[in-house]
């Protein structure tokens, strides 16, 4: 049985929904809009590989129901991106190479984002404390953290970026 129509707001857009106020944001993501960034992984709110920026904090879209998103903005790894050009925390774990088989890359991002968008510039305890509930199976830690500090050091002072990430 559907609700009454929710008008969520996904990577800008203004949607309609006529679904179950109950129903896991993920769902909605994946198989109403045909986003796959956000990755189902536990289902559980866990895991992390599900992570979404609501208005602009990261949340775990598996464990958010439609109910608590409508007339909010949802911003999905696909909707970083400007004018066809990655976000600049993107381009920092493509250039460090910060992914494996990067099921966590989605989680990893948006927590980034989140992260600095709220604390430019984060201590390296800071940095860990934000990704420390994204599990990686893969192994790629350290081009994790590398990513990270290299995407904080180029919004910061972009022309100095590359030697503040090593």
């Amino acid at each position: 049985m559907s609700s009454p129509p929710l008008t969520l707001t996904i990577n800008g857009d203004a949607r309609e929904f006529s679904l179950p106020v109950d129903t896991p944001l993920i769902y909605v993501l994946r198989n109403d809009c045909g986003l796959n960034g956000p990755k189902f992984g536990c289902g559980l709110g866990e895991c992390g590989a599900c992570a979404v920026l609501l208005d602009g904090r990261p949340v775990r879209s598996c464990a958010t129901p439609l109910a608590a998103v409508a007339k909010r903005e949802v911003t999905t790894l696909e909707g970083l991106s400007r004018n066809g050009q990655p976000h600049p925390v993107q381009q920092a774990f493509i250039d460090m190479q910060a992914a494996q088989c990067g099921y966590c890359l989605n989680g990893m991002i948006i927590a980034t984002v989140g992260l600095l968008a709220r604390n430019p510039d984060p201590t390296e305890a800071e940095i860990r404390t934000a990704l420390r509930r994204h599990l990686c199976r893969c192994g790629t830690h350290m081009e994790i953290l590398a990513a990270v500090r290299l995407a904080r050091a180029r919004l910061d002072a972009p022309e100095t970026a590359e030697t503040e990430a090593s």
